[in-house]
Formats: C-alpha cells, sequence, structure tokens
C-alpha cells in the first residue's frame, strides 16, 4: 500500500512545488506596497506561521462554549442556498458537455451504450466535486474576503474584541464550519443536475428514458465510488472557510486592501483545493479500491 502512494507522491510534490511559488508570488502581490521588501521566503514563511496561529485559535474557539448556533445557521443559508442557481448551473453544463464530448468518442469506438456510466462515474468521483469546490471558492471565498477585510479596516473587528466578544468564535468559526458543512450538500446537488442535464443532452441524439439511463449509469455504482469523493468536499469546505477567513482578518491598507484580500482569498483558496485534490484522490484509490 505504501508502494501505491510512492510514485503519486512524486507527482503530488510538484503540484506543491507549483502551489508554494504561486503562493509566495500572491502573498508577495498582494502585501502593501509600502512594507518594506525582503526576501521572498520571508513572509512566505510568516504567511504559513500566521496562518498556523490563526487555526489554532480558531480550532480553540469551535470547541470552547457557548456556541454561535444562530450565526452558524445564518452563514449556512448564505454559503448553501445562495450558491445553490450556481453550482446546479455549473453541474448541468458539466454533464452537458461531458455527453457531447464523450458521445462521438465512444460511438467511434463501438461503446456507445457505456456513454450513461462515463457520465454518472466521472461526475460522482470527480467532476462533480471539483467543479463545486471552484465554484464555491470564487463565489464564497470572495465573499467572505472582502466582508472581513472591510470589518478589519473599518475596526469593527477591534471593536468586537473591545466588548468582549471573541471575533474568531463569531465571525470565523461560523463561516468555517458552514463551508465544511455545505459543501458536500452542494456536491450532492451539482452530480444530480450533471446527471440529468447529461440525460437530456444525450436524448435529444439517441432517445432513452430517463429510467434506463439512470439505471445503466449506476448499474456499477457502489458506496466506495460515491461516498469518499462526496465527503472529501468537507475539507475543501475547511480549505476555502480558513484560506477566506485569514485573508479577510489579517487586512490592511484600506479600502485597496479589501481587494486584495478578496482576490487572494480566491487564488489561494483554489490552489491548494487543487493540491488537496491531488492528494485525496490517491488516498482514496488505496484505502477505497
Amino acid at each position: 500500500m505504501l508502494s501505491a502512494l510512492i510514485e503519486p507522491g512524486r507527482l503530488a510534490l510538484l503540484y506543491l512545488g507549483f502551489i508554494v511559488v504561486a503562493a509566495t508570488i500572491s502573498v508577495g502581490w498582494f502585501g502593501s506596497r509600502h512594507e518594506p521588501k525582503h526576501h521572498w521566503l520571508v513572509p512566505f514563511f510568516e504567511w504559513f506561521g500566521e496562518l498556523g496561529m490563526f487555526c489554532a485559535r480558531v480550532a480553540r474557539a469551535i470547541v470552547t462554549p457557548p456556541y454561535e448556533f444562530g450565526e452558524l445557521l445564518r452563514q449556512m443559508d448564505n454559503i448553501g442556498s445562495k450558491s445553490l442557481p450556481l453550482v446546479a448551473m455549473a453541474g448541468a453544463a458539466t454533464g452537458v458537455v461531458m455527453c457531447l464530448q464523450t458521445h462521438d468518442s465512444l460511438t467511434r469506438f463501438g461503446a456507445k451504450g457505456m456513454l450513461s456510466t462515463v457520465i454518472v462515474f466521472s461526475l460522482i468521483r470527480e467532476t462533480g466535486p471539483i467543479i463545486t469546490g471552484l465554484i464555491v471558492s470564487g463565489r464564497v471565498g470572495a465573499g467572505i474576503g472582502a466582508e472581513l477585510g472591510s470589518m478589519k479596516v473599518t475596526e469593527q473587528i477591534d471593536a468586537m474584541e473591545a466588548s468582549a466578544v471573541d471575533p474568531y468564535k463569531f465571525l470565523a468559526a461560523t463561516r468555517i464550519l458552514a463551508c465544511i458543512l455545505m459543501l458536500p450538500l452542494l456536491t450532492l446537488a451539482a452530480d444530480f443536475f450533471g446527471i440529468i442535464m447529461g440525460w437530456v443532452a444525450s436524448t435529444l441524439t439517441d432517445p432513452i428514458s430517463l429510467r434506463l439511463f439512470i439505471r445503466n449509469g449506476f448499474k456499477q455504482v457502489t458506496f466506495h465510488d460515491f461516498l469518499p469523493p462526496t465527503i472529501k468536499t468537507a475539507i475543501f469546505g475547511m480549505i476555502i472557510g480558513v484560506v477566506a477567513c485569514f485573508q479577510g482578518m489579517r487586512t490592511r491598507g484600506g479600502t485597496e486592501g479589501v481587494g486584495r484580500s478578496a482576490t487572494s482569498s480566491v487564488v489561494l483558496s483554489s490552489l491548494f483545493l487543487i493540491l488537496a485534490d491531488v492528494l485525496l484522490v490517491r488516498f482514496i484509490l488505496v484505502f477505497f479500491p
């Protein structure tokens, strides 16, 4: 089992090198222009050090009462239900594109009957989770980064601390938990609309009933094919929430800094999401064959 992880681990290291360079450039670009310039390794390690301390404070805030259930429900509605139309449209478009792209190829090799299986397996195992993660990182990551960034530069977060309200509990922990809880549900929605629209695109060329399409598509699907890829999106949600909240709460530089925080939240969360997907896919293949 360990030998199966070694060779893909090299690929993961290549991705990690790319992520490190991109993250370093992002941190440098999105820093204040008035700060003195240092060697590029200095802001890189400072960023990861501050991120580690931020995660520790958020983890302590999550497990320490009192709990902000009302704010958590509000953030779940904001992140989940308000992202549903965009995720549904992305999933539907993905299903149509997959059907159009694979139909001719499968027909050329005499495997047209496998079209529904290819669409279902591709969506539930990889395409649905990664598309959902990237869509949410664009919408939610930018929103959280801009919202918390504006609160930081207008000293609202400092006012909360002066009023004995823990901003890590009320602002960061609730948003991170909401992202973790909502990403798997949004992934299910993306899979559903992708399969339905894949059937619609398929039946326009070769009429087939929805019942037969679903039965053929899910004939070989097991819980090992469905549950791990869906649950891994909870890790995607954690990455999006942590990066966006961290970038927002360390904003400085006025309104210009708010824009930089929103942009860096999307860039960094998308990059770390892709790296996490590389590692999680291999983990799933090894432990859930």
